[in-house]
């Protein structure tokens, strides 16, 4: 009988450990992912002026992320001199949402300017132009910006920022702008 008694009461205290659940859930939306640490954008301000810019960023904590932003002039050498650039940023972000708000960023850039150098030969009163040469360069600058971006619930963003930079070395033009109206995706 004793036997009996104890194999019943292990199998009444197994029974109530069993319906025990130390789970907890988590609501979250469908709409917000809690991974959303990549980000691409298009700048739609160099877009209008022949100069479209893509952005890419990797969120490494809520508020701050590292990226890079590409760009190729599409204009002719004569209209523009700078005819690509490639530009690393950081960014520290000042909002309560993850990776928004107000925000200020320091990049460096790879920038690539390229000029027509005309040479002019005078004869008297006269003068005559001879055939253009190319002058291309490649320098390095730092620089820096400041911004706000936003964020939907479907993890669309919108950011604008204003900036600039100093190129180094033997350059045709001795500063970058950093100018942006930009619509991206988070995933």
């Amino acid at each position: 009988m004793k036997l009996f008694i104890c194999f019943s009461l292990c199998l009444l205290s197994m029974n109530i450990f069993c319906q025990e659940n130390n789970k907890s859930y988590i609501i979250t939306s469908p709409l917000i992912k809690e991974h959303d640490d990549n980000e691409l954008r298009i700048n739609l301000a160099t877009s209008i002026i022949g100069f479209p810019e893509l952005n890419y960023e990797r969120f490494i904590e809520d508020n701050m992320g590292v990226g890079l932003a590409a760009s190729v002039s599409l204009d002719k050498i004569e209209d523009m001199s700078m005819r690509w650039y490639a530009l690393p940023f950081y960014r520290l972000y000042f909002g309560k949402k993850k990776a928004s708000g107000f925000f200020i960023e320091g990049n460096m850039a790879v920038v690539g300017q390229k000029q027509y150098v005309y040479n002019i030969n005078y004869f008297s009163n006269e003068y005559y132009q001879s055939s253009a040469t190319t002058y291309s360069t490649t320098n390095f600058g730092f620089g820096g910006a400041i911004g706000v971006k936003l964020l939907a619930r479907n993890g669309f963003t919108g950011e604008v920022y204003l900036g600039g930079g100093r190129l180094f070395g033997n350059s045709i033009d001795t500063a970058y702008p950093r100018i942006g109206v930009c619509i991206g995706k988070r995933f």
